[in-house]
């Protein structure tokens, strides 16, 4: 990795990276599941696009869910620091 300075990764980097692969996998995963569960129950039983919506929205909804834990997680986590 080259970054300022050229300096090597530090633990808060490999940290931030973690995250923000585990908040990518974690939105994608949960879309691609749920959109991808709606379109085999619409084929299935005949049922064009209801259970396909009903999968966006549910995949749409279980993103947000994970953001927001996200969220609280790092916000507990910088109340603990002293606000950084």
């Amino acid at each position: 990795m080259s970054g300022p300075g050229d300096r090597p990764p530090s633990t808060r980097d490999w940290q931030s990276i973690g995250v923000a692969l585990s908040l990518g996998l974690s939105v994608v995963s949960s879309l691609v599941l749920c959109i991808g569960g709606g379109v085999l129950l619409d084929r299935w039983l005949g049922t064009a696009p209801i259970f396909s919506l009903l999968g966006v929205v549910l995949g749409l909804g279980t993103a947000g869910y994970s953001l927001y834990q996200l969220a609280v997680v790092a916000g507990n986590r910088r109340v603990r620091r002293g606000g950084r």
